[in-house]
């Protein structure tokens, strides 16, 4: 037998033997050992137990590293923050909620925040200080570069809820007599000695920086060197919106038309920054967390880590606007108290009549709130949007009306009980649907947030209506 025969023999020998059905000894099963390398496992994510320190900070992504700083003592903030370098810090507390960053920010020493502060895109640093008291604010803007409190201090002075206030300065601007190949030359050199955010596009101004056209960064990288950004450009239209734009305005334009970021202009056209879309979706998840609480009469900023002094200050008013509201739905009761005196069976009904309406409220509530938020209407579509829940009102009234005379009827064996539950459960929940699609149009219209208590106001009408009609139909039918 050769050598080669004799290996191929003994290979296939060994795999037999690992092969081969573990052996029975005594009771017990022997296993032959198996050397061979096994396949190493995946290794278990344990990014949210890391131990964040100044050794490893720089290895954990910005965002990551605020969550991890935000689950710490203030005293252990404080210390870690102290213990890294000016860009990493910014680039953390940029990314953590709006107490965590504005107490730390505080309580830093005034000459660090300040290099914190200079070392963000000047929109967040301007939220930053908005976030603040005088006193502390301004205790950090004696201690900022001139240049740097020049550009933060011309973003602060706009309203934070507008287009002003979430844009950013920091943009490609060019001339529109620039050719492709000198446009790029200029771009590549603006991103290397300037900290500009995201350059989605490139701005073309004219010499009174008036806005002439928006081009993408591809249409220049593709286009014919020696061609002319302005031709380039064509005559597409540009759309923009002003500086006192509300965000949420701005949030329906991006995702409207779909794009990356949007000019912010003055009443002159004059360009004044860009608000991108990285800062839209900050605005959408504050808008849509405000308008959860306000419905409910909560503060529309408040989180688990909100001072509970805070928290009591911003619920009780509207605590006590209920308890006002629940004393008017009393009264209604009251007037029917020699008619509940004689059948006791409806102080057990009742409250299935204006609970019902009140769901059938919320569902209205909800929808209408979420339209006036993600694209406001005018006055036809307005009247048609109540129209709508109308008829989805009386549609489910009329199903669960039925239903509910039927059970009715089925526990108490009185037809008339009966008829009176199921149409005073019907009535109300059209009448729900109706209120709450109309009272947040009625707020609109006020100049007041949609979303803020209407649900107090609508559980007071359905209460009220409810009880009202479901009450005095018993009165006329059964007890007269």
């Amino acid at each position: 037998m050769s050598d080669t025969e004799r290996r191929d023999e003994h290979i296939e020998h060994q795999a037999s033997e690992k092969t081969r059905s573990p052996e029975v000894v005594g009771e017990e099963q022997v296993h032959p050992v198996d050397d061979a390398p096994r396949p190493q496992e995946e290794p278990v994510e344990e990014t949210e137990y890391i131990v964040l320190d100044s050794d490893n900070f720089d290895t954990v992504h910005p965002a990551d590293a605020a969550d991890h700083l935000e689950q710490m003592t203030l005293g252990q903030q404080l210390a870690l923050i102290e213990s890294i370098s000016p860009e990493d810090a910014a680039a953390t507390i940029s990314e953590m909620d709006t107490p965590h960053r504005a107490e730390l920010i505080a309580r830093l020493n005034p000459e660090l925040s300040a290099d914190i502060l200079e070392q963000m895109y000047p929109d967040d640093a301007a939220d930053v200080l908005h976030e603040l008291e005088d006193e502390q604010r301004e205790r950090i803007v004696r201690r900022l570069r001139k240049e740097d409190k020049a550009e933060i201090w011309h973003l602060y002075r706009y309203d934070p809820d507008t287009a002003g206030g979430v844009m950013n300065t920091d943009n490609l601007v060019l001339d529109p007599m620039l050719t492709a190949d000198q446009a790029i030359t200029f771009i590549r050199r603006e991103i290397e000695d300037e900290d500009i955010e995201i350059p989605y596009y490139a701005y073309l101004v004219d010499v009174d920086d008036k806005l002439v056209a928006v081009l993408s960064l591809r249409d220049i990288l593709l286009s014919k060197p020696g061609r002319l950004l302005k031709d380039l450009a064509g005559d597409h239209p540009v759309i923009s919106v002003r500086f006192d734009t509300d965000q949420e305005e701005v949030a329906h334009l991006l995702r409207r038309y779909n794009y990356l970021a949007l000019p912010v202009l003055d009443y002159d056209g004059r360009f004044l920054g860009v608000v991108t879309h990285d800062d839209v979706m900050d605005i959408l998840h504050d808008e849509a967390s405000e308008d959860m609480l306000g419905m409910v009469g909560a503060g529309q900023d408040e989180t688990v880590d909100t001072p509970w002094r805070k928290s009591v200050s911003k619920r009780l008013p509207w605590l006590l606007v209920n308890i006002a509201n629940s004393v008017l739905a009393a009264s209604v009761v009251r007037f029917f108290e020699g008619s509940i005196a004689q059948m006791a069976m409806l102080a057990v009904l009742m409250p299935i009549v204006a609970n019902q309406g009140g769901n059938s409220g919320q569902q209205s509530l909800a929808v209408m709130i979420r339209q006036l938020a993600v694209d406001p209407l005018d006055k036809r579509k307005a009247l048609l949007a109540v129209g709508r829940e109308a008829r989805i009102g009386m549609l489910n009234g009329l199903v669960i009306g039925m239903l509910v005379f039927l059970a009715a009827y089925l526990v108490t064996g009185n037809g008339v009980l009966a008829r009176v539950m199921g149409a005073a459960l019907g009535l109300n929940m059209l009448l729900g649907a109706v209120a709450g699609s109309l009272i947040p149009l009625v707020l609109k219209r006020l100049g007041r947030d949609p979303a803020h208590a209407s649900s107090i106001f609508l559980t007071t009408v359905t209460d009220m209506a409810g009880f009202f009609i479901f009450l005095g139909m018993a009165t006329v039918f059964l007890l007269r």
